[in-house]
């Protein structure tokens, strides 16, 4: 950068660049120097409320955003009302009122502003809140709902904030509730979000929302110690969730007329790295037929991430012994076994 104090009086910026400036002060809408518009989460500002015909809008501020012209910050320094349009005698119609700044690099208005707008929509048998103009740069505040005059007409019409979006300063936690916004992606890993629908935080890891606690499925591989053991037409599945370094896990495995008993004791791949220690066992039922074989599903660092399996191979005695597929009984077409274990992960 130069030094020379003569060039730094040259140094400027225009508007638009400073509007694409302020994209650092809202969350991201996951495009390159997109902004995520609305109002702050507990904010009572730009509430639309009706009263017989008469729409009000109170005072408040939100952010808006347009490709190209980057962030603008807007406030309504005092309460606006606006008349609802008089009910059609058939059909309902949906209106919409919304925040919309003016600027004239944008719209040729020669305005610099902001204000709110009631804007009517189109009664017909299956309404829909109408669109603003290609080149207002606006944010939704609330739709309103007018049924026809038989039905109560104006006096009867309903607000609905469901198109009031939220926007968070960059990292803060966004509440969500909205079908939109709980399906919509994250925009990095390790972003988080309040679900009000689910009542917890969740975070985006990549791939989906998670909370703390949810399971991943994951399919385990398999073995036998002296090999040749495969699934064949067998099913196996389990669950797994990681809290911190605890992890839970639950499955089922169901033999199959091709599934290959393999030979030695059994083995079934374990869907995280085991921290180094000490052995951790979890329940174990392997179901035949009407018997319900009692054991154990041993989790040894040294086992190499793999899980052993051990139960009960006779009724009449206290005796365990490995599973295999002689143990606790001939593996057969149907047979099933249910595992669940908490260990700790690497």
């Amino acid at each position: 950068m130069p030094t020379d104090p003569l060039w730094l009086p040259t140094l400027s910026y225009d508007e638009t660049e400073l509007r694409k400036m302020d994209s650092m002060l809202v969350m991201a809408d996951g495009t390159a120097m997109g902004s995520r518009p609305g109002v702050r989460p507990g904010d009572a500002g730009l509430t639309v409320t009706l009263s017989g015909t008469t729409v009000n809008v109170s005072t408040g501020a939100a952010a808006l955003y347009r490709s190209g012209q980057g962030v603008y910050r807007a406030q309504i320094p005092a309460s606006t009302a606006g008349t609802l349009a008089a009910a059609d005698g058939t059909y309902t119609r949906i209106d919409l009122v919304y925040l919309r700044v003016w600027d004239t690099a944008v719209d040729s208005t020669g305005l610099r502003k902001a204000d709110v707008v009631l804007l009517t929509g189109t009664p017909g048998a299956a309404p829909a809140a109408p669109t603003p103009g290609a080149t207002e740069i606006y944010v939704p505040l609330a739709t309103i709902t007018v049924p026809p005059t038989g039905s109560g007409g104006t006096g009867s019409a309903t607000v609905s904030t469901a198109v009031r979006q939220i926007t968070v300063a960059p990292g803060g936690i966004l509440p969500v509730s909205s079908t939109a916004d709980i399906a919509a992606s994250g925009t990095y890993t390790g972003q988080a979000r309040y679900n009000t629908v689910r009542g917890c935080p969740e975070y985006w890891n990549g791939s989906a929302w998670l909370a703390q606690g949810d399971s991943t499925t994951y399919v385990p591989t398999f073995t036998s110690l002296g090999g040749g053991a495969s699934i064949g037409n067998g099913t196996i599945t389990s669950r797994w969730t990681r809290i911190g370094n605890q992890v839970q896990w639950s499955g089922s495995f169901t033999i199959g007329s091709t599934t290959n008993a393999g030979t030695g004791l059994w083995f079934i791949s374990m869907p995280t790295a085991q921290a180094s220690g000490f052995t951790r066992l979890g329940s174990l039922n392997y179901i035949s037929g009407g018997n319900n074989y009692v054991g154990l599903i041993s989790c040894n660092p040294s086992d190499g991430g793999k899980a052993a399996l051990i139960a009960k191979s006779s009724f009449s005695t206290v005796s365990f012994d490995n599973v295999s597929g002689t143990v606790p009984v001939t593996s057969t077409t149907g047979n099933q076994i249910l595992w669940n274990v908490s260990y700790e992960g690497a």
